[in-house]
């Protein structure tokens, strides 16, 4: 299907896009920079924001924590504690869009497993928009150390982050994902 807009300046032209957008007919670097947008606002309001205080235990035993906007949901659903296992789906309208899986363990008695995810948390608050898996490529606090590194694009990615304290390895996730089309 393609549309043609001759009105290139203005707010109908802009609202006509935005419509588009909405219904999954546009594709390319303007609705990835949407998503990315979009991943980044949702990972803040979700496990990077609030933890594990922010999920709602399922009657499965997974934790799910969920965000939505300007027509995008976002659901981060988990099982376990040491090790764990979650996938983080987006929905754009009623099609799911983009989705990310996860695996991750902290094997090093030298820290606590809740120390440790404390620091997560606030390393994964410094997701940025280039990049919008997990984490920055590096964060530090105090003894604490934080390595993310990826390839790929938001189209198909993967990457691993590592978590040392005092310079010895301390946990580690494995990630993967990308956008996902719908048959049409």
């Amino acid at each position: 299907m393609y549309f043609h807009c001759k009105k290139k300046s203005g707010v109908g032209s802009l609202e006509f896009v935005i419509i588009l957008n909405q219904m999954g007919l546009i594709k390319g670097k303007k609705g990835n920079m949407e998503l990315k947008q979009f991943l980044v606002k949702a990972k803040m309001k979700a496990y990077a924001g609030s933890g594990e205080g922010g999920a709602k235990t399922l009657s499965d035993g997974g934790k799910e924590i969920e965000y939505e906007e300007n027509g995008f949901k976002y659901r981060d659903r988990y099982f376990g504690f040491n090790p764990f296992v979650g996938q983080e789906v987006v929905w754009q309208g009623d099609q799911i869009v983009w989705a990310m899986n996860y695996y991750g363990h902290v094997f090093n008695p030298l820290v606590r497993t809740q120390a440790v995810y404390q620091f997560l948390q606030k390393a994964l608050a410094q997701v940025k928009e280039d990049r919008p898996y997990r984490g920055s490529p590096y964060f530090k606090e105090l003894d604490f150390e934080y390595k993310n590194a990826n390839r790929g694009t938001l189209d198909n990615f993967m990457g691993l982050e590592k978590i040392s304290y005092k310079g010895e390895d301390v946990y580690r996730l494995d990630y993967h994902g990308g956008l996902i089309k719908s048959e049409s």
